[in-house]
Order: structure tokens, then sequence, then C-alpha cells
């Protein structure tokens, strides 16, 4: 795992500023403090900060082959099978990350069809002058760009273009309206006026500071429904899963995972210790607030059924107060989701022992989990329901201005999805690989995990597990009420200690009774922000801070109070300065 970035001039600029590339690999150090590199090339600039995982020896990037350069950020998982496919081929280095620039040699801008993986890939080729900037299919790994004076910039991160003064922190109101609204944003705009994502299996090539091309890999399989029985589908499920760990688990450094009390870490756990002679390490968080879902004597059941070694945390009041500002501050391209904050504790947690960890993210997509699947699967006349159809800040009137268009981005996704012909089911799945799992649970994970520089590893979203799930049939997928039918047949049969069929408990964070308890003061200092005070009624920020009496309140006050942070550090630029009321207090 790393960061990158650079800039593709025009042939009328100035050559790239040494103090603006100083600040592009500074700003990204978090990402890779094991070493940094530099190649330019007339008005070309590419930039690496590396985390060393594969090849810790000859692994350092840039890497070259004839008149091409490389720089990545994450992970080739076939990279010795893409080796042994190019006989012919003398390699430099062993690192995961050269085969894509011998098969960009060959293949040119298709290249990235052969590769499985999480990656965000620049490769300049200098006789002809461009850059291809790739991100894998399913937007595990972050890649933003944005046209600045003098050509593009690139960057793993917006902070790095924001840092490195090449655009201004200037906010674009339809993606706030989202992010209060929904908790995330949509589409390829970001918040940030002028800075754009390269989109999940997008391939741009870039040349004389402008786009020349797009092209764009979808991470699902196209088709509908497979003809296919229970018993064939858990083989061939099987198969697909334990190939996918497999492949998640090279690497030259030690590994770990995250447990959850949920089935899809379990369902990884389970797989890890198919394929690891030695115990494996899983790390769970749990709260120490009265009520609070915690996870950690279930988890700790099931790493003791497979032998794993267990670490739990308690995340409690006092270090999320403590450190919230630093938690917020990490998550540049803003997701205001409160899970969050034990993912930053469990990485600052492992990073004590590992370097990489495997996770769960993608199951609920992949295999139909979510409950919002099930609404959308019934008419309306039933209860039938449309994803993504109410806002945060609905029945909460404290905004200056109640959201009109934070929808748009989500209804062309919609309107998108909708010109497949999918299933109901289906297209829910279909709408969320779109924006909620790139754009928040991906994205989450890799602030979070990179904050503390360890990599973070989705075994569900691979190719080979997509083409054995996604077009299941729908009885398989949800089944009596209840998702990811498969997958629970799959670890009843391998773990039946994880109670696959269990009722969801479900995994919250005690954020909103937090809040609750210091509401009066919070919500004075909340109200005074100046990104707070542009958006909403300080008189009504407070009242609702010191009257959280629902749910719906407690949400909302976490909103406000994330994007308070947020906007203190990338808007305004300031670094926190302490806990959470110290940070918001200070001038």
């Amino acid at each position: 795992m790393c960061g990158i970035a650079g800039l593709i001039l025009s042939s009328g600029a100035a050559p790239p500023d040494p103090v603006t590339l100083s600040k592009l690999i500074d700003s990204l150090h978090h990402r890779g403090p094991d070493g940094t590199g530099h190649a330019v090339v007339g008005r070309v600039a590419l930039v690496h900060n590396r985390l060393s995982i594969i090849d810790l020896v000859t692994g350092d990037q840039p890497l070259f082959a004839g008149a091409a350069t490389l720089v990545a950020n994450g992970e080739i998982y076939n990279y010795r099978e893409l080796r042994a496919a190019m006989p012919d081929v003398h390699f430099a280095t062993n690192s995961d990350c050269e085969p894509p620039l011998h098969l960009w040699l060959r293949d040119g801008a298709d290249y990235a069809q052969q590769l499985r993986g999480m990656f965000a890939i620049a490769i300049h080729e200098r006789a002809q002058r461009t850059v291809t900037l790739t991100r894998d299919s399913f937007g595990i790994k972050p890649l933003y760009i944005a046209q600045v004076e003098g050509g593009l910039a690139f960057a793993s991160e917006p902070r790095a273009l924001l840092e490195a003064g090449l655009v201004q922190r200037k906010i674009r109101s339809a993606a706030r309206e989202e992010l209060l609204q929904l908790q995330f944003t949509t589409g390829a705009s970001t918040i940030f006026e002028g800075i754009q994502r390269v989109l999940p299996g997008e391939t741009l090539t870039c040349a004389d500071g402008h786009i020349m091309d797009r092209r764009r890999i979808t991470a699902l399989p196209e088709g509908g429904p497979e003809t296919i029985d229970e018993d064939a589908a858990l083989k061939r499920l099987d198969r697909a899963l334990e190939e996918s760990v497999d492949l998640h688990q090279r690497s030259d450094v030690p590994y770990g995972m995250f447990l959850s009390g949920g089935i899809d870490s379990a369902t990884v756990l389970t797989l890890m210790a198919r394929l690891n002679k030695d115990p494996v390490l899983a790390f769970t968080a749990g709260f120490d607030a009265p009520g609070a879902a915690d996870e950690r004597g279930h988890a700790a059941t099931v790493a003791k059924a497979v032998g794993a070694h267990h670490e739990s945390i308690e995340v409690t009041e006092a270090m999320v107060w403590q450190h919230l500002p630093e938690i917020v501050a990490c998550m540049d391209d803003p997701v205001a989701d409160y899970a969050i904050i034990p993912t930053w504790f469990l990485a600052r947690r492992a990073r004590q022992d590992v370097k990489v960890v495997l996770s769960g993210e993608g199951g609920d997509e992949i295999f139909g989990g979510y409950d919002r699947y099930r609404r959308a699967m019934r008419p309306w006349w039933l209860g039938g329901q449309t994803p993504w159809i109410g806002g945060s800040f609905d029945k909460v009137p404290v905004l200056r201005q109640q959201p009109a268009a934070w929808r748009d981005g989500m209804a062309a996704a919609e309107a998108e999805v909708a010109s497949l012909g999918l299933s109901r089911l289906v297209s829910a799945q279909a709408l969320d690989m779109q924006d909620w799992l790139p754009h928040d649970l991906l994205l989450k994970l890799d602030r979070c995990l990179m904050a503390h520089a360890i990599e973070g590893r989705t075994p569900f979203l691979d190719k080979g597990v997509a083409a054995a799930a996604f077009r299941l049939p729908d009885g398989l997928k949800v089944r009596g009420g209840m998702g990811k039918w498969i997958l629970r047949k799959w670890l009843e049969k391998n773990l039946p200690v994880a109670r696959p069929f269990a009722p969801k408990q479900g995994f919250t964070v005690p954020v909103g009774e937090w809040i609750k308890g210091q509401g009066t003061r919070l919500g004075p200092l909340v109200a005074a922000q100046p990104g707070v005070a542009e958006i909403a009624h300080p008189e009504k920020v407070e009242a609702l801070f010191a009257n959280i009496s629902r749910w719906r309140h407690g949400f909302a006050c976490w909103k406000l109070l994330f994007y308070a942070l947020w906007h203190r550090r990338h808007i305004l630029g300031l670094e926190p300065v302490g806990d959470v009321f110290e940070t918001l207090s200070a001038r």
C-alpha cells in the first residue's frame, strides 16, 4: 500500500516545481513511510511513498521498463500468474507491480483487464508523452485528478492536492448536501470544487495537460440470474472464496484480520484458518457504553473454535473525545459514517503486530445482505421502498435551507442501473456497488487504516468471488426474509459455532448516547464553527444537542459534529489541537 501523486503539464507550461513535488510527497507520507521515489521527465512528474508489503528488497518505485515508468498504490494479487504467463519478459524486480507495467507495454490502455487486485496506477510513456491512470474496478484504492494551472494533477488523496496549493479549499455545495443527508458523496465530483475521482474501473489516458480518452471496466459480471442448484452453488462458492483468501494472503510481512460478530468476517477467518499453519491473528473492537452492542464475546468464541489468536480492544467514550479530531482529519474525502471510530482504533492496535489486515467489506453487497435490499424486492403496496430515499435532516429542521438536490447523484445512478434490466434485488446491489461501497465503506477503510500505515484487503471484492456469487438466483441470496442465504449455508457447514442463522445483532457505535451526555457542552462549540454557522441556525443546533430525544436527533448531531471538525481541518486548513473540546474551542 502506498501513496502516489503527479503532474501532467502542457508543453507550454513551466516544468514541475520541486517545491510542489515535495509538498505532494510530504502530504502522503502516512500512506508510505518506508520510502519515497520520484521521476521527472519534461512536463511530467510521478511521485511515490512506499509501504513495503511485497518484495521488500527490490520493490521500490518508480518502476521502469523500456520507455515507460510506473508508480502504483495497491496490490496485484495474481502477479505470480502474470509473470508465468510472460516467459519472454525480463523482470528487474520481484514486485507485484512490475507485471502491470509490462502488460501495459503489450496491451496499452486495456492492460487492466488482466489484473486481479486493488490498485491505483500511473504509467508515463516517455516517447508518446502520455500518462495512463487506472483504478481497480471495485474502487478499493482511491485516485483523484484535478485540472490545475498548466495541466493536470493527480493524487491518492485530495489533501495532497490541497496542501500542495494546486487546488483551493472550496466546497461544492451539492456534495455538502449529499454528505449531510446520506453521510457520503456520490459520483465523480468530490466535495472540493475542482477535484474529481477517477471512478472505479476507469482508465484515463492523459497527454499535454488534458484527458484524451476514458474507458471503464465493470466489477460485476454481465447477464441475468444463472440456473444453478444450492449444492452446486456451495461447491463453486467454496472454491472461489478459498482462492480469493489465498491470493489476499500473499505478503512478505505479517498479516491478520478484523473480526466482528458477523458472518462476513467469520467466513474470512474460517478460510484463513484453513489455509494457515500458524494461528490467525484476529482483532475485534467493543464499547463500554451501557446497552451498546458488543461483539467481542461472540467473536472470541468464533476465534477459539478455529484456534485463532484473538485480540480485543475496548473503545471508551474518553478515547473517542480525545482522538475524534484526528479520526475526522484522516477523512479528507468526507464520510460521516460513525464506523470510522472503531475502524481507526482497530487499525492503531493492529499496527503493533501486523502491516496487513483482511476484512469482510463487500459481503453484503455481493451476497445481498442489507435490509434495504429486502425492502426493495417488495412492491410498494407490500411495504417496498426505494433505497436511500430519506435523508438525515428531513425531520430535523436546523439547516438554514432544506437540502433540495441531495438525491440527484443517487437518482442518476438509479437510472443507469435501471437500464441494465436487472431484478429488484440485483438492481439494489448494483446501486450500492456504484456509490455506497466505494464512496463510504472502502473510503473509510482506506483512510482509517492508512492513517496508521496499515494495508486493508477485502477478499469478497474479487473477480472470482463476484463471478461465483453475483449472478446467483435471488432465492439463493434472500430466503425467508434473510439475506446472504448461500453464504450463511456455507458458514453453517464450515463453522456452525458462528451461528450464521441467528438474528442479526447489528453493529452500532453509541455515539448518540455519548453526544447526549455532552450535549450542552458540545452544542455551543459546534454551532459556533464557521462551517456549521454557514449552513445551520446556531440556536437550533444548540437546542438539538441539548435535547436529544430520538435516534435521528443523535445521528444529526453526529453529522454536524463530524462536519464541524472536517470543515475546520480541510477547508480552514487548521490542524487538531487536542481533544474534541479543545479543538472546537481553538481560534
